[in-house]
């Protein structure tokens, strides 16, 4: 069977959970903005007082049908890191913040994508957005996962919870990244693409809750 075509038809299947699925999207990404707002603002302070400069971080991605987008983080790096190193954190990057170390480690560096929620330019679970220069990588089976908005969190988010760590310990973090992670975080993506739905969803964000108690 084409690989291609199966997902697809997957995907037209659950056409009416898909629109579902966006709905829940708008509404928690909506309430949660409000209810948030001052957790989110403390955040940005400290984020401030330990490293002046801009509290977010918008970094290109690609999207949905390859549509490139701006992520919102909340800084965790020193300013302009982007140019100072490698698109993929590794170990104890020395670029990382010592605020930027906690909301790391605590994912509250990803709150600030409850902005791209909200907008449509991604959802709560869904393939994790590669930046440019990878996606350029991606074989025509791998484009797949282009096929939904991306996510917060996904299965690979859960699986590699530790990836700065796996990276710090090869010869040639990069090499290790796009020869043997990405392709398994975009089939753990594949597995995700064939089951995808509010429910599935549910799961995965409860999983991704574990995940950071219990690191």
């Amino acid at each position: 069977m084409d690989k291609k075509l199966d997902i697809a038809k997957v995907l037209e299947e659950r056409r009416l959970q898909l629109i579902l699925k966006r709905a829940m999207d708008i509404v928690v990404s909506g309430g949660a903005l409000l209810v948030l707002w001052p957790v989110l603002l403390l955040v940005a302070l400290l984020i401030v007082i330990d490293d002046p400069g801009p509290v977010f971080y918008r970094q290109v991605r690609v999207g949905k049908g390859g549509k490139e987008f701006r992520i919102f983080k909340f800084r965790t790096m020193v300013v302009d890191a982007d140019k100072k190193g490698l698109a993929i954190t590794v170990g104890r990057d020395n670029r990382i913040t010592r605020m930027g170390a906690l909301l790391r480690k605590t994912k509250l560096d990803e709150l600030a994508q409850l902005l791209n929620v909200f907008v449509g330019d991604m959802s709560f679970v869904g393939p994790r957005p590669e930046v440019p220069k990878y996606v350029g990588m991606y074989t025509p089976y791998q484009r797949q996962v282009l096929l939904v908005r991306p996510g917060i969190t996904d299965y690979a988010s859960i699986a590699y919870r530790n990836e700065n760590d796996l990276l710090a310990g090869a010869e040639d973090p990069e090499r290790m990244y796009i020869d043997v992670i990405m392709p398994d975080k975009i089939e753990l993506n594949m597995k995700y693409l064939r089951e995808i739905s509010p429910l599935a969803d549910i799961r995965l964000i409860l999983g991704t809750i574990a995940a950071v108690v219990k690191g």
